[in-house]
């Protein structure tokens, strides 16, 4: 398999949106906040010193992931999406594995996720790399957002 993990680019904007749209509106729909990052992910994630990768296959983007800086040395892991026609070939773990890599090379202090207990297969996932859940805060900007957890890093 022919997977590499590459920086966000402006021309990849498109297919950032377009990946999470497919997951957002097979199990949900798309929320306010996730119109306002996808978008315009440049000004709402890349300017207020976040991140965005994607998993490229055979020269074809098929996944991706934002990290929203929280504060310093905190950050949400979120919009993590994978081409449905690629799924299954660990791409969403490898894009997870490389999150946490990152992380770890800049000392941040932790990551956290806000997903939905219905998503099982992704809490597996998260689970299995070291994610704890804890308590959810009141008013998040996501309705569909029902349980957080989080990844301490040091």
């Amino acid at each position: 398999m022919s997977l590499n993990i590459i920086p966000y680019e402006s021309r990849y904007a498109t297919r950032f949106k377009d990946l999470n749209i497919v997951w957002l509106e097979k199990y949900f729909y798309v929320e306010p906040m996730d119109t306002i990052l996808l978008e315009n992910c440049d000004a709402n994630i890349i300017d207020k010193g976040g991140f965005i990768f994607f998993a490229q296959y055979n020269e074809e983007i098929v996944g991706c992931f934002a990290l929203l800086k929280l504060r310093d040395k905190e950050f949400e892991l979120g919009k993590m999406a994978v081409d449905p026609n690629y799924q299954g070939l660990k791409i969403g773990q490898t894009l997870l594995g490389f999150a946490i890599d990152l992380a770890k090379q800049n000392e941040w202090n932790k990551l956290i996720l806000y997903s939905n207990t219905k998503l099982e297969n992704a809490l597996y996932i998260y689970k299995k790399y070291g994610f704890k859940q804890t308590e959810i805060e009141i008013n998040l900007p996501y309705a569909r957002s029902d349980i957080k957890m989080e990844l301490l890093l040091n």
